[in-house]
């Protein structure tokens, strides 16, 4: 007769299914970790779980036939379920195995569904046994049919199970529970629904009415399977809790990589521009030099030391963030301009890296500058709609026969500098006498630094003498070194050294201090002296140049209207609108100023109109080209002329002969000064 159910049992058997197809899910991903405890621990204990849940199916699924019908012998029906038993761990290991083998998703999913199918094949077949050994019947196979639609259910099932746990693109960790569950669900169900199908296929006769060893071989199924299954919910739970120090060490670990990441991208990077810092480029460099091997060709590699021409004014009068923005166009220029293999970097201020890889020919990295140059005098439009233009100076260095690798960006910044000094908006290849030059500057730096900090600078002062009355109405204070060893230092060798280095605004401020100081000394002698102070376009851009200047002037008790300030008028018309303010501001403490080499540069009236200014110097070129030159004799006729249009006063500088003197007088030029009259003392 057809066999009928415990339903109730039923729903525990499809339960204990799905838990069961779970477990073996988790520890056959663990068998596919790295981790040789994790894979050792998880094989042992996976498998021992997992196969004993898997027995536990079968033990309730045979106690959920009611009524039992005869049962064996107890030897033989321990028999029964102990074969079973090792067909489940037999199968569980060899499971374990293929997933710890590094075979295709493909491959190892058909594997396991085969490995499994068989298996449970060979389960059915014990557990038949074990229905029909205390039977008169032989192994019924009236319901062979019904047996291969389990056996393909199963094979489904489980095909469907594994595709979803491993196939191909199943790695990820993204939605890993719900594949979990969902290929759990199916191989559970199938498992299920393909063991109730199969042991119904059997045809047994009912059992006796009232035979206790039914129920008692029913309630020991029970409870034996149950206890299985307790032991499966404690592998969930200890592989929940698995997976969850995993997925909370993976989170730390990638919050680690992210933090390293972002530390590594702020130590290579400039935080401004985005581009590759110094250390990057240095890093980039060095890769590319061993690549080239102990004896590399002519121009294997080329070096470019940019440096912009023009845009401290541009920082200074506009604000930081225009200046910023132009630091962020200009290196995108040069990215556009550099091939995949070339490295561009930007390492400090408006100085920029570029190499280029394999050159082949010094044409090729002077070709390069030459963009660079047409790229830098692009127009710029600043944040504020404002147009302006730039231009750079560019040292080139030709590896490797401009030097070793690790003196490759000291020369090229050697190359720069010579570049600089030619006027800019140019570029200069790397020469053996730049790198003389190049120590020279750096021993004169630290010489310089050492003078300032032993107060070894001097002002002289030169006088000024009245065209009229030959009195003297001031003086300029010039700036003096003389080294203990290299003797007299010329201002035009150290100055732009200082101006290099950053040493000139301590230089400035110990020259306004030091003149200040003077004239209280000149003053407590009787003496009412004007003094002419130069300064520099950097000390016309620093922001407490006037506090400065005050502090100085209230310091030493001074009239303020004695103390003049010289520019050069290139420095003045350069950024006119930073030169109005630092004058207005100037001339509200009370000093004089005064636009010094007049007629070198190109002024525009209209500004010069507006500057509070109250004296123009004559460049002494025109003066010195005076008895020979027509031209310098209109040139200083027009200049005094208009300075006195403007109420201002005339000085010419450079004055050696009496003929130079005599027509300056007869132009009415205000103010002389010269070696003619005095040297500066």
């Amino acid at each position: 007769m057809p066999l009928i159910f415990d339903w109730p049992l039923c729903v525990v058997l499809t339960f204990a299914g799905i838990l069961t197809s779970a477990m073996l899910a988790c520890s056959l991903r663990r068998m596919r970790s790295r981790d040789r405890l994790a894979v050792l621990v998880w094989g042992i204990g996976g498998a021992w779980v997992t196969g004993s849940g898997l027995w536990a199916t079968w033990a309730i699924g045979l106690s959920a036939l009611n009524p039992l019908g005869p049962l064996p012998a107890p030897p033989l029906q321990l028999l029964g379920l102990a074969k079973i038993a090792v067909v489940c761990a037999v199968m569980v290991t060899a499971l374990h195995l293929i997933a710890r083998f590094g075979w295709r998703n493909d491959l190892r999913c058909a594997l396991h569904t085969i490995v499994f199918t068989a298996s449970w094949a060979q389960a059915f077949g014990f557990a038949r046994q074990c229905f029909t050994a205390g039977t008169a019947l032989p192994a019924a196979r009236s319901g062979l049919p019904t047996e291969i639609v389990a056996l393909l259910m199963v094979l489904a099932g489980c095909g469907a199970s594994f595709w979803i746990l491993f196939g191909k693109g199943r790695r990820g960790h993204d939605r890993a529970l719900r594949r979990l569950w969902l290929g759990a669900g199916a191989m559970g169900l199938a498992h299920t629904a393909a063991m109730l199908l199969a042991l119904h296929s059997l045809r047994l006769p009912p059992a006796p009415a009232g035979n206790p060893s039914a129920a008692v071989g029913n309630d020991a199924l029970t409870l034996v399977g149950v206890i299985a299954l307790m032991l499966v919910v404690v592998g969930l739970i200890c592989s929940w809790l698995d997976a969850h120090a995993h997925q909370r060490n993976r989170l730390l670990a990638t919050s680690l990589n992210d933090a390293n990441r972002k530390l590594r991208e702020l130590a290579h990077s400039d935080p401004l521009t985005r581009m590759p810092n110094r250390l990057m480029f240095e890093e980039r460099m060095k890769s590319g030099l061993d690549a080239l091997g102990a004896q590399p060709p002519p121009c294997s590699m080329a070096v470019l030391f940019i440096d912009l021409d023009g845009f401290k004014p541009i920082n200074d009068s506009f604000g930081h963030a225009a200046g910023d923005a132009v630091l962020r166009e200009i290196g995108r220029r040069l990215q556009a301009i550099a091939r995949p293999e070339d490295t561009v970097a930007r390492i400090g201020g408006d100085e920029f890296l570029l190499m280029c890889a394999h050159p082949g020919h010094e044409a090729v990295a002077a070709s390069t500058a030459q963009r660079v140059l047409q790229a830098l005098n692009d127009p710029l439009t600043l944040p504020n709609k404002v147009s302006v233009n730039l231009s750079g100076s560019i040292g080139i260095v030709m590896y490797p026969q401009h030097g070793p690798a690790s003196k490759l960006i000291a020369n090229a910044d050697a190359a720069m500098y010579a570049a600089k000094r030619a006027g800019g908006s140019t570029y200069a290849f790397f020469e053996p006498r730049m790198e003389l030059d190049a120590r020279e500057q750096l021993a004169l730096q630290r010489d310089l630094r050492s003078a300032i900090e032993h107060n070894e600078l001097k002002l002289y002062y030169q006088p000024k003498i009245d065209g009229r009355s030959g009195q003297v109405t001031g003086v300029e204070a010039l700036l003096r070194w003389e080294h203990e060893t290299r003797g007299f230092v010329p201002p035009g060798l150290f100055i732009p050294i200082a101006e290099r280095f950053g040493l000139i605004g301590a230089i400035g401020n110990w020259v306004i201090d030091e003149a200040c100081r003077q004239l209280r000394a000149w003053k407590m002698q009787g003496l009412r002296m004007r003094v002419a102070v130069n300064l520099s376009v950097h000390q016309l851009r620093q922001e407490d140049l006037v506090q400065r200047v005050r502090i100085a002037v209230e310091h030493f008790g001074v009239n303020p209207r004695l103390l003049t300030f010289e520019i050069t008028e290139s420095v003045a018309m350069e950024d006119t609108q930073a030169t109005m303010k630092a004058f207005s501001q100037l001339a509200g403490v009370g000093v004089s100023l005064s636009i010094d080499d007049f007629g070198t540069g190109y002024s525009s009236l209209s500004y010069l109109r507006r500057l509070p200014a109250r004296q123009l110097k004559i460049d002494q070129s025109f003066v010195q080209d005076l008895g020979a030159s027509q031209d310098a004799l209109a040139v200083v006729d027009a200049v005094i002329k208009l300075a006195h249009a403007l109420g201002l006063r005339v000085v010419a500088e450079g004055v050696e002969t009496v003929h130079q003197r005599d027509l300056l007088l007869e132009l009415q030029c205000d103010e002389l000064q010269g070696y003619l009259f005095a040297r500066p003392m």
